[in-house]
């Protein structure tokens, strides 16, 4: 019976290396999947997948899957989006119903919530309508499980308001647990040239 997962964690739990491993695995068996992210993401290029550790694949946009014919839909063993966080509600009751009426399992890979510890649409869907959660789990600087994502500015003030999306990586957040992030505290460590 297909299901529909939604593996969620902060910056650099290695969210996307995960999803890349998975479409890998499914596809050295022999089995076709799809990689899917929202259009919204353009960090990695043009239809293209990215990992921090280097990994990358082609991959097509969210608007683009919804244009797919059952026939093509089905050919799939899996479907994996990637930034799912990015989603609408209606585009993951889009998923709920390759699930469960086309019978296509679906795993999610996305954060929780934004750098204001506040849930993102696809996110808040996933969690109300996934059939299984899992936390992809990181570590903030102090060595606790890092549960938020952190964004700054050039400077390494952690910032607490502005636009919901800004897209970045490194450059722009870091995962840090909930003690330093509500204290804005990147670490003694952190250099913002370096990031």
């Amino acid at each position: 019976m297909a299901q529909l997962y939604f593996k969620y964690g902060a910056m650099g739990s290695s969210k996307t290396a995960n999803a890349l491993m998975v479409r890998f695995n499914y596809e050295e068996r022999g089995q076709q999947t799809l990689l899917v992210k929202p259009r919204l993401d353009t960090r990695d290029g043009d239809h293209m997948v990215a990992s921090r550790i280097g990994l990358s694949y082609p991959c097509i946009y969210f608007d683009e899957l919804q244009k797919l014919t059952v026939m093509e839909l089905q050919q799939n063993a899996c479907i994996i989006v990637d930034e799912a966080q990015f989603l609408t509600k209606d585009e993951v009751l889009y998923l709920v119903y390759l699930v469960d009426v086309l019978e296509i399992p679906v795993i999610c890979y996305g954060l929780r919530a934004d750098f204001k510890g506040d849930l993102f649409p696809g996110s808040e869907a996933l969690l109300v309508l996934a059939d299984k959660l899992e936390e992809v789990k990181t570590i903030c600087w102090c060595g606790r499980k890092a549960l938020f994502n952190a964004r700054f500015d050039r400077s390494g003030k952690v910032l607490k308001e502005g636009e919901q999306v800004v897209l970045g990586a490194n450059d722009q957040y870091i995962g840090l647990c909930r003690r330093h992030w509500m204290a804005g505290d990147l670490g003694p460590d952190f250099d913002v040239e370096k990031r």
